[in-house]
């Protein structure tokens, strides 16, 4: 059937739209180098990257309403515009100020245009495998870094930073802008999952109605606590491994490349275990590894750098997990036709742990001379908080179905 082939097809497009996006997770390969040529510190740095995906939620906010009216095709073609220009422009950076406005305003409004419709897209056209289809698109945007981490760090090698982000900007501008051509939402349904449209379709909040429940901030919450260790990670997963374990550069920038594939296999992974276990219990099991995994890096010293690395790892597939299976709750939630403005609203969280969590990892670096130790240990706070939210909220859903029923 003409409307199941075209659904593949759309989804492919999101994938490598989203993976064009990724680059904005290998920003670590990027800081040290603007570093030694500016003479910036880590905060001062990192600050570009914590702006750039805290305006990720911001963006979507703003374009969810009209790709859920008008389609995502514009507003995707325009995001990838927006990506492209914005690090094309922070390859004349000269100053911080020039660099929180290119890399951190203008890149990051356009990853937001574009992976908001991307990631509503594809609920809406796969209503029958939102964890599967969800973590797939997610896993494109967390892919990223895994094939341009290396990349960047060869051409920084070769032309130096600054014409690496104007070779990468108009590459992947282009790319995107072309892949946005293929986007479209769902006319008509497949038989097979009609009728759980039909079933969802008969709840479906707008964003001014969410921010007003109960559930939405216990989920915001949630969203935020399980964001924070997977974002200081990303954010200093270079510097981590090179001054916290004691890599090489080389063999820092590899760790780098391990966090982006695990961030990608954990958006795959735990969406599709969240199709089979229920999305709240897949959330408590994510904490735990994240918790688990900043313990071990915590105890780098006693357990050797190899069980860091792993502990790296689990953090990032944890963190991976939770923007593959978050785009379904909130769908599951409060219905599918305002999923892009929805997803929005909740994505805030996102950005809220875009910038707390390197900025936390880095004023601590800061404040004990090189040591991380005190900011992992905060991110364990945090996740043992939101399995107690988790559970908590599990346990609401099941009263609250028990009234209804």
């Amino acid at each position: 059937m003409e409307t199941k082939v075209n659904r593949w097809l759309i989804l492919v497009a999101c994938i490598i739209i989203n993976l064009c996006l990724g680059a904005g997770y290998a920003w670590s390969v990027f800081q040290a180098p603007l570093m030694e040529q500016f003479g910036w510190t880590t905060a001062q740095a990192s600050l570009a990257f914590s702006i750039s995906f805290a305006m990720v939620p911001i963006s979507m906010m703003i374009f969810g309403p009209m790709q859920d009216k008008e389609g995502p095709r514009k507003i995707t073609f325009a995001g990838g515009i927006m990506f492209g220009l914005g690090m094309v422009l922070t390859g004349f950076t000269k100053s911080l100020t020039t660099l929180y406005i290119t890399y951190g305003l203008i890149l990051g409004f356009g990853i937001g245009m574009a992976y908001g419709c991307t990631t509503a897209t594809t609920v809406k056209w796969f209503p029958d495998k939102k964890g599967l289809a969800g973590g797939l698109t997610a896993a494109g945007f967390g892919s990223g870094a895994i094939i341009l981490a290396p990349i960047a760090v060869k051409l920084i090698g070769t032309v130096g930073v600054l014409h690496t982000f104007k070779f990468l900007g108009v590459a992947l501008g282009v790319i995107i802008a072309g892949s946005s051509l293929l986007l479209s939402v769902p006319k008509t349904v497949s038989d097979k999952s009609k009728e759980k449209i039909l079933v969802e379709d008969t709840v479906n909040f707008k964003p001014k109605e969410i921010i007003k429940t109960v559930d939405f901030w216990i989920l915001w919450a949630i969203y935020t606590m399980g964001c924070v260790g997977g974002m200081m990670i990303i954010g200093h997963a270079s510097p981590i491994a090179n001054e916290h374990i004691g890599f090489t550069i080389g063999k820092a920038a590899t760790v780098v490349s391990i966090v982006a594939l695990a961030n990608t296999l954990g958006r795959i992974v735990w969406g599709t275990v969240s199709d089979k276990i229920g999305r709240y219990n897949t959330t408590v099991i994510m904490f735990v590894s994240s918790g688990i995994g900043l313990l071990l890096l915590n105890m780098t010293k006693v357990v050797g750098s190899t069980l860091s690395v792993i502990g790296i790892a689990a953090i990032a597939l944890s963190f991976g997990g939770f923007l593959g299976i978050f785009p379904g709750i909130t769908a599951e939630t409060w219905g599918p036709k305002n999923a892009g403005s929805n997803y929005g609203f909740v994505f805030t969280a996102y950005g809220i742990a875009a910038i707390f969590g390197p900025r936390l990892a880095a004023v601590i670096k800061e404040s004990n001379n090189g040591n991380y130790g005190m900011a992992f240990l905060i991110a364990i706070g945090m996740n043992i908080i939101g399995i107690v939210l988790t559970l908590w909220f599990k346990n609401k859903k099941k009263k609250d179905e028990l009234k209804l029923n």
